[in-house]
């Protein structure tokens, strides 16, 4: 904005300041400050936004017609195109206009989204003559089916149809095939804005614009008030409804009027809610949003609409500030007709000359003509004593509009522009644009900075507070050290069996991903291992190892063969579970050593003592009898495998089947040979047999005896060194003393360092607050200044803070 006063020029500098601070402090980097820089940018923007949004035929480009006073904005009913227009301000000798047209590509896109919509065939070329021919024939018709181009949704969408095509004739040698052209209004050899503005206006070239941008005189727009006009949020074009939502999203965007229609059609659209939605996602809006329900003038006649429209304002916006109910219809024209007279039949030959032109050379009837005319006679809002208005029958409403203006004058034009709410309106947003509008901006910068400042006071002032009360001479750190001593001792064994029982609770809930990874390949090394001896089983050598053990006989029996086969089993497994259990063991413990060797506890009891107290001994000593406990268990466990299961020799079961099939294969005759033909057979049997015993291991069993191992083991020692370390004082105590005083100057050396780099800090905090504060009181926000950082006496800012906060 421009015209800033001197106390604000840097303010952006100081804003910055706050925010390097704040970044400066660990403890405080989390805050968010997403708000401040928003609205500082608000603050020093030399633009400030005001975006006007709503349905199409809402009447938003009606309204800031009215607002402005002067009719820029091309207004007609039915859908009017995809054209953004942004109206800044330019002294009076520097109005101009810039033109930007769509392309041809987006010009048939709308075509054919018009003609879908009409139930006409699908555009295929808009260059040819023909083709725009027929669509014009069958628009035409269906204008004079509905009775007039305002008098249907269908016939309003023909006329914009109509103008769309003639639009693109007309300007042909300016529309580029893809590329959107940009004109200045010099090019079209105007020479003010009103000729340029009476162009961009003609409905058949609003249609074929893409953007216009005014720059004219209105003190309004002065202070960097940019008024923007967006195409409605439920266009037919996707992409034409798009560009508002992006728009109501945007950074830039620093105030919405919302044009509501729930005058006309008694409820909010879901097009409506989402953009009501949309806008209290925006930081950049907050509550500079005003609710205006336009085409208030069709409630006048319809008691249940009006009733439905308290309703709504009086709920879902009773909360709201800024809510105007008008009707821009009225209000602007009602202002133009002012300086019309019976001369130029009150505007039918000046301001509504071109829609007065009917098709066949009959005077059509503009639409404020009706509207005019059922406001004096059935809107309520004229006083019959004051107001002595008739209609009559055998006058056509062009007549009775001409007749009844000269007999009333201009009383009637004024009441008129009173009940359409435009001055109320205008009132009110003048007045908080040029008013309110700073003064708001910079009191929301100041509140959003409070909070920040807030806290670095206080974090300076606990910082100042924690450094001051050290010690300053050596003998009293000294003394202060030793004291404290005990305290710390206390607090390493606390910290140290504390980390020992969240990593025996994070393996008994299985949630040390490198210790399940290992006990997964302990799982997988017993499977693979079972596979491999059941495919290598040999049972002629089993049948060796049977007979040698009994010399007097010649031949052995299928269960001497599986005997020595579950022993050969069970034995073997036994080996790679203690393998794979070292191992595991071994992994856990060097992560565990690991771990505490990178502690915080372990540094500090370095500090403290010169070593770690004997904590990795004991741990170690720990992993030697925890590794001893489980080789003992996986021994225990494995010679039970020499056990047939339970179930094996159930009737009904597969393993009694394959069992008394192996048994008849095998018991056909005395001679190795028989017993070594049922291999694949004595095989199937053992799988059937250590399959299930290996699975209840590895996934039930075994790994309740580890967690049970290490539960017991861990911790007890954890508390037993808890204590041992506590019981190091003496010498913790000794060994401080031979070096605690190079420690102790080192120590206040470095507190008074600190401390001169807090009252830097608190310099700098003060000096940033200060320049923002005069800025915010040359802003008349005496209520709104950020809190300094008392300096004078130390004793005397810890007072005054407890003061305040009571």
């Amino acid at each position: 904005m421009s015209n800033l006063p001197p106390q604000c020029k840097n303010l952006s500098v100081h804003v910055e300041s706050i925010l390097q601070l704040i970044q400066q402090e660990p403890s405080l980097r989390s805050q968010d400050i997403t708000s401040v820089k928003l609205s500082l940018d608000k603050a020093i923007s030399p633009k400030f936004e005001i975006v006007f949004a709503g349905a199409f035929s809402a009447g938003k480009s009606m309204l800031i017609n009215a607002l402005l006073e002067r009719e820029l904005l091309y207004s007609a009913e039915g859908h009017a195109t995809g054209t953004e227009c942004k109206i800044e301000y330019a002294p009076a000798d520097a109005e101009r206009v810039v033109l930007t047209f769509l392309s041809e590509v987006e010009i048939r896109e709308q075509a054919i989204s018009l003609c879908q919509e009409l139930g006409f065939n699908t555009v295929a070329n808009i260059n040819q003559s023909d083709v725009i021919d027929l669509l014009r024939q069958g628009c035409e018709a269906i204008i004079q089916q509905e009775g007039g181009e305002s008098k249907s949704e269908r016939a309003k969408q023909a006329k914009a149809l109509i103008l769309l095509l003639e639009g693109y004739i007309t300007n042909r040698d300016r529309i580029k095939t893809v590329n959107n052209a940009t004109y200045s209004m010099e090019q079209f050899n105007f020479t003010n804005l009103k000729e340029a503005a009476g162009y961009a206006r003609r409905g058949s070239n609003s249609a074929v614009l893409k953007r216009i941008e005014y720059y004219c005189y209105h003190p309004l727009l002065q202070d960097g008030n940019v008024i923007i006009d967006t195409p409605g949020i439920d266009a037919p074009v996707e992409k034409d409804a798009q560009l508002t939502y992006n728009k109501i999203q945007d950074s830039d965007t620093s105030a919405v009027v919302c044009v509501l229609k729930p005058a006309a059609a008694g409820d909010l659209t879901k097009e409506e809610t989402e953009l009501l939605e949309m806008m209290r996602g925006n930081a950049g809006i907050r509550d500079r949003v005003f609710y205006i329900f336009n085409r208030i003038d069709e409630t006048w006649y319809n008691t249940q609409l009006r009733q439905r429209l308290e309703d709504l304002i009086n709920g879902q916006f009773r909360d709201s500030k800024r809510v105007y109910k008008t009707s821009g219809l009225l209000g602007f024209y009602g202002s133009q007709i002012k300086q019309t007279n019976r001369l130029d039949r009150f505007g039918l030959d000046s301001v509504f000359a071109e829609s007065v032109k009917g098709l066949d050379g009959r005077e059509e009837i503009p639409q404020f003509v009706y509207a005019f005319n059922n406001y004096c006679v059935s809107s309520g809002k004229l006083s019959p004593s004051q107001f002595r208005i008739s209609l009559n029958g055998f006058e056509t409403p062009n007549e009775n509009y001409v007749r009844i203006l000269d007999e009333q004058g201009i009383l009637l034009i004024n009441q008129l522009i009173q009940d359409s709410g435009i001055e109320e309106f205008r009132t009110a947003i003048t007045r908080y644009l040029t008013e309110e509008k700073r003064p708001q901006l910079f009191k929301n910068l100041a509140d959003d900075l409070e909070d920040i400042c807030i806290n670095l006071k206080k974090h300076y002032q606990s910082s100042q507070r924690d450094l001051d009360s050290q010690p300053r001479e050596i003998e009293t750190m000294k003394a202060q050290e030793l004291q404290r001593l005990n305290q710390q001792l206390q607090q390493v064994g606390r910290d140290f069996s504390q980390h020992i029982t969240d990593e025996v609770n994070g393996l008994i809930n299985n949630s040390c991903e490198e210790f399940e990874s290992d006990f997964r390949q302990l799982q997988t090394r017993m499977i693979r291992r079972l596979d491999e001896l059941l495919d290598t089983f040999s049972v002629a050598n089993a049948y060796r190892r049977a007979t040698v053990s009994h010399p007097r006989n010649a031949t052995a029996p299928l269960l001497a063969i599986l005997v020595e086969a579950f022993y050969y089993l069970a034995n073997q497994l036994e080996d790679i579970l203690i393998e794979s259990c070292e191992q595991l063991i071994a992994n856990l413990f060097q992560r565990l050593i690991d771990k505490l060797q990178k502690s915080e506890y372990y540094r500090q009891l370095y500090r403290l003592l010169g070593n770690d107290g004997g904590i990795e001994q004991q741990v170690k000593v720990i992993e030697k009898q925890v590794t001893q406990v489980l080789v003992s268990a996986a021994s225990i466990e494995c010679d039970r495998f020499v056990r047939e299961s339970p179930r094996f020799y159930d009737e009904g079961t597969f393993s009694i089947y394959q069992f008394r099939q192996t048994l008849q294969q095998t018991s056909q005759g005395y001679d190795a040979e028989s017993v070594v033909e049922a291999e694949p057979a004595i095989r199937q049997l053992l799988k059937l047999d250590f399959e299930p015993k290996v699975s209840h291991t590895i996934r039930k069993s075994f790994r309740q005896t580890i967690n049970q191992t290490l539960k017991t083991q861990l911790l007890p020692m954890a508390e037993q060194q808890a204590d041992h370390i506590l019981q190091q004082y003496p010498y913790a105590r000794a060994y401080l003393e031979a070096t605690l005083e190079q420690e102790a100057a080192e120590k206040i050396a470095n507190n008074q360092r600190l401390l001169g780099v807090v009252e830097q800090k608190i310099e700098d905090y003060n000096g940033a607050v200060s320049d923002i504060n005069n800025c915010l009181q040359a802003m008349q926000l005496y209520e709104h200044l950020l809190p300094i950082i008392d300096v004078i006496s130390f004793n005397d800012v810890v007072v005054a803070d407890e003061v305040v906060e009571v």
